[in-house]
Parts: structure tokens; C-alpha cells; sequence
């Protein structure tokens, strides 16, 4: 690529996103590392970006509403066998012609590769699960109106009639921020707002968490612990903890984080 498209490149990409590292920019234009930092040193001269430490920042950054919370790609960097093990017994769940919802989340989206030989009806306000569905399997796929969040990559509506009003899912897969005593907890209002809505849509709610979640608290409750049908988690979770949901009647399942693995060995 030729240097001022690597600068067109990189621009656009800065002005896109709050910080972007060299390893980005090296696997977007396909430089090397030592060619990327030179431009980005020439860019930051010109003062048409920032260079800080490992990559490169807006001078004026965009304004937008950010959303509570971890961004999408770091989370989907921890617990990783967990959420595999536990996205495999959820997806064990779905039916082939079956409508079901699954919201935006690191968890929940490690279900879409198991997804790719059914044919089902998913509603989803998730960017990377839609994609990998539509790309990558016969399911159909429906995409809420709203607002976009990139660090979570996800849509989300403020608004009480839009397109999740008029979907029926049998089954809603979800993750979660922490789960308690008062029930299944997230950190942001407006993602209350929407998730309280896909959650009325469906007749089972199946939440995801690796076993950390328990552990996490948050000042908001998206739903009490009775509202929830089934948790996956793994077997990090105590004894105390399986107490507490055995008695607000919710099925609990424990999967082995080595499960996925397993599987993978065999096939």
C-alpha cells in the first residue's frame, strides 16, 4: 500500500475510534510495525493525529455517548474456555425454526459458531453476532433500530415501540454484569431500559455467566433472580451461590470449562 493510502487509512481509523494501536494499523494496511510507526510519526508532525504510547489518538476526538462498562474487545479476552463450555450447552438448547433472542456480549456471542448448521429466527442487537450469522450460517437474522455503541458493539433503542415490541422468542440468551441476591445486574440505564424490553418478548430466560459474575455487583437490577428460567455457568461457582439459586427454583447448569475442549479433540 502506498504511503499516502496508509495515511488515508490511518486517519480514518483514529478519527473512528478514541485510541488505535500499531498492531491495528499493521494488520488493517498490512506494514510492518516499524513502517506504521514512521507514519504515524509524520501524521503527528503534520498534527493531524496524536501519537501516544503503542498507537495513535484523535487531536479532537468525536463526542458520543459511551455506554458503562468494559469495551467488547477486551472482554472477550477473559475466561475464554469458560464462556466457550457455556455457550456450547446453551446453543444444546436451540431447536432448528425456533425464534429466539440473543443480546450483545462476549458469552453469548461464542454461541454463533455452534449456530452454524441450524436455521432459526435470531433477534439480536449485537453487531459481531448478526455478521458472523449472516456470513456464516441459513439462520435469518433481525437487527433492532437505535442508536450504535461501538466500545460494546452494540444497538440499542431509547424508544418503547421499535422492532423488539413485535418479535416472540421462545428462548432469550443473555449475559450479564454481576448476578445477586436481587437478581441479574448491569451497570448502564439505558442498557436496562433495552434489555428489560427483549426480556418481555420471551417466554424462557437463559442467562449466561462464566462463575466470576457472581462476584460482581452493580446499582442496578435488570431483573430479580425470578424471572430467569435457566443459568449456565461454570464449576467455579460455590456452594452457597447454587443454594441461593436452587431456592428461587431456577435450573442450574454447571458445565466444565474443559468441555469445549474435550469436544474440539474429539471432532
Amino acid at each position: 500500500m502506498h504511503e499516502k493510502d496508509r495515511h488515508r487509512v490511518i486517519l480514518s481509523t483514529v478519527q473512528g475510534r478514541s485510541l488505535v494501536t500499531v498492531a491495528d494499523l499493521c494488520a488493517l494496511t498490512g506494514a510492518s510495525e516499524a513502517t506504521i510507526r514512521r507514519d504515524i510519526a509524520t501524521l503527528d508532525r503534520q498534527k493531524r493525529l496524536r501519537r501516544v504510547r503503542g498507537g495513535a489518538e484523535p487531536v479532537k476526538p468525536t463526542p458520543f455517548v459511551g455506554l458503562a462498562g468494559r469495551p467488547f474487545s477486551y472482554n472477550e479476552t477473559i475466561n475464554i474456555a469458560e464462556k466457550q463450555a457455556i455457550a456450547a450447552a446453551a446453543a444444546e438448547l436451540c431447536n432448528d425454526g425456533e425464534p429466539i433472542i440473543i443480546n450483545g456480549g462476549t458469552t453469548t456471542f461464542q454461541m454463533v459458531h455452534l449456530l452454524a448448521s441450524r436455521q432459526m429466527q435470531v433477534f439480536t442487537n449485537s453487531f459481531p453476532i448478526a455478521e458472523h450469522l449472516m456470513k456464516n450460517s441459513r439462520n435469518s437474522v433481525v437487527l433492532p433500530g437505535g442508536a450504535i455503541y461501538r466500545e460494546q458493539n452494540i444497538i440499542l433503542s431509547p424508544f418503547e415501540n421499535d422492532v423488539a415490541r413485535n418479535f416472540y422468542a421462545r428462548r432469550m440468551f443473555m449475559g450479564a454484569q454481576g448476578i445477586g441476591p436481587m437478581g441479574l445486574m448491569e451497570q448502564d440505564p439505558l442498557l436496562i431500559q433495552a434489555e428489560q424490553k427483549l426480556v418481555g418478548q420471551a417466554d424462557e430466560l437463559i442467562v449466561l455467566v462464566d462463575s466470576s459474575k457472581f462476584r460482581n455487583r452493580s446499582s442496578l437490577i435488570l431483573c430479580p433472580l425470578e424471572r430467569i428460567d435457566t443459568i449456565i455457568t461454570d464449576e467455579g461457582i460455590d456452594d452457597r451461590t447454587a443454594s441461593m439459586l436452587e431456592s428461587a427454583e431456577i435450573t442450574l447448569v454447571v458445565v466444565p470449562a474443559s468441555a469445549s475442549k474435550k469436544e474440539d479433540a474429539v471432532s
